[in-house]
């Protein structure tokens, strides 16, 4: 872990963007009667469970919660999916991640989701750096960033306190 490390969000920050990510998700399927939540592996998904808490705490839509873990060295094997992927089909569903980099990650999932043909698949994440390799856009983003290449952004939930940082 680098030494040269920026605070860029604490843990009220995190809080405060967590939140109003969950916010506006219910702005745009406030009349929906569920919505499916995905959280990546490993840290995308406590935002997800973060995110799904709010939205249970502030609508009377029907959440259901799921994890699913890609293989980023080969992420065209086959995925591990905490649920049944045909309760997808015809339904909305709200991908996230805490960071999108490359956007990598997030066209391989989405790639995944969408062989199952739901009517509306979003995109969420905590920080966004921008730089993209792959043509996927991030519809609900805590905190936008432009980085260089060199840089990294590390999340850290759950632990002793929430922070990201720029690295």
């Amino acid at each position: 872990m680098s030494e040269n490390r920026t605070l860029i969000l604490d843990a009220g920050q995190i809080d405060k963007k967590i939140t109003r990510i969950a916010h506006h998700i219910y702005e745009n399927h406030y009349k929906r009667k569920e919505l499916h939540v995905v959280g990546l592996a490993d840290r995308g998904i406590e935002v997800a469970s973060r995110i799904a808490a709010i939205l249970e705490d502030i609508s009377e839509i029907k959440i259901l919660s799921y994890t699913l873990t890609l293989n980023k060295k080969d992420p065209l094997k086959e995925p591990v999916f905490s649920g049944d992927l045909k309760d997808l089909k015809g339904k909305v569903v709200i991908l996230v991640d805490d960071v999108v980099n490359s956007g990598r990650t997030l066209i391989y999932a989405s790639r995944y989701i969408l062989d199952n043909n739901p009517e509306v698949l979003a995109t969420a994440a905590l920080v966004d750096r921008i730089h993209r390799k792959f043509p996927i856009r991030t519809d609900y983003v805590g905190l936008s960033l432009s980085t260089n290449l060199k840089e990294h952004v590390a999340v850290e939930l759950g632990k002793k306190k929430d922070a990201a940082y720029l690295e």
